[in-house]
């Protein structure tokens, strides 16, 4: 399959997973999902890439670590985000943190006129939602802050050459890091073995394909290109929710998420 298949897939695959997720919340708390999100896709992960079979030196476990804590945090606060508001506008919030990296990164015109309009499309999402639900926007906006931190920190663990071997290894750091805090609502999923298979199959389907594919697809496309494609993942949500989980967004959502879309699109 070539990069924009690749990546159509990996799009669908990740918000399905978040859909899931969703309908979990009645029975399991976000937090608790995106717990058991995390162990299915560090446990696939690990069998399927053996990252044991490398020679780890301490700086490159260490930067597989922040890396997977990273994002760890992020999914956490996104299931926490979409436990509040519709899934593609937390997915377009969370969108200002990459958007913020490649403008203060890039420095140009295009840049700027990016994270303007991205910063336009978040205002007025979180004007829409700020009635509703405040604490969804602060989640989201964090899960933004984090993925801000996760960009620079991947492209380290990328540069190491660590690859999908440092994505294995930081989420199951990331996994159990966050067990302390994450836990107590993941338990509740104990009770019912479809509960806990429910919720490894969200870590399938929203961390080991997705991000597997995406590593594909950036060894196949250049960087703008990739940014390109990102663009897609806003509409996805917003159509994916919509479709499976009845969100059917407003005319201002549309707008609000168009120009997040269009930000994502036009940034360096």
């Amino acid at each position: 399959m070539g990069p924009v298949p690749l990546f159509l897939v990996s799009a669908t695959s990740l918000y399905l997973g978040a859909s899931l997720a969703v309908s979990l919340f009645d029975d399991v708390p976000p937090a608790g999902v995106a717990w058991w999100r995390l162990l299915g896709a560090s446990a696939i992960l690990v069998a399927v890439r053996r990252p044991w079979r490398r020679r780890w030196s301490r700086p490159r476990l260490v930067d597989a670590a922040a890396f997977g804590v990273a994002l760890a945090a992020m999914n956490t606060l996104f299931y926490l985000s979409i436990g509040e508001l519709p899934l593609g506008t937390a997915v377009a919030i969370e969108f200002i943190g990459p958007v913020a990296v490649g403008a203060v990164g890039a420095r140009t015109r295009r840049a700027w006129t990016s994270l303007a309009l991205g910063t336009a499309g978040v205002l007025l999402l979180a004007g829409i939602e700020l009635s509703g639900s405040a604490l969804g926007v602060a989640y989201a906006l964090a899960a933004a802050a984090c993925w801000a931190l996760y960009i620079p920190l991947g492209a380290r663990v990328a540069r190491n050459g660590d690859g999908v071997d440092g994505l294995a290894v930081g989420t199951a750091i990331g996994t159990v890091v966050l067990a302390p805090l994450l836990w107590w609502p993941a338990s509740d999923a104990l009770g019912s073995w479809r509960w806990v298979l429910a919720a490894a199959a969200v870590g399938v389907l929203s961390n080991a394909v997705p991000y597997g594919l995406d590593q594909v697809v950036l060894r196949r496309v250049t960087t703008h290109q990739f940014a390109v494609l990102l663009a897609i993942l806003p509409a996805a949500a917003t159509v994916i929710g919509a479709v499976v989980l009845g969100q059917v967004p407003t005319a201002p959502e549309v707008l609000g998420v168009g120009l997040v879309a269009v930000a994502v699109a036009i940034r360096e």
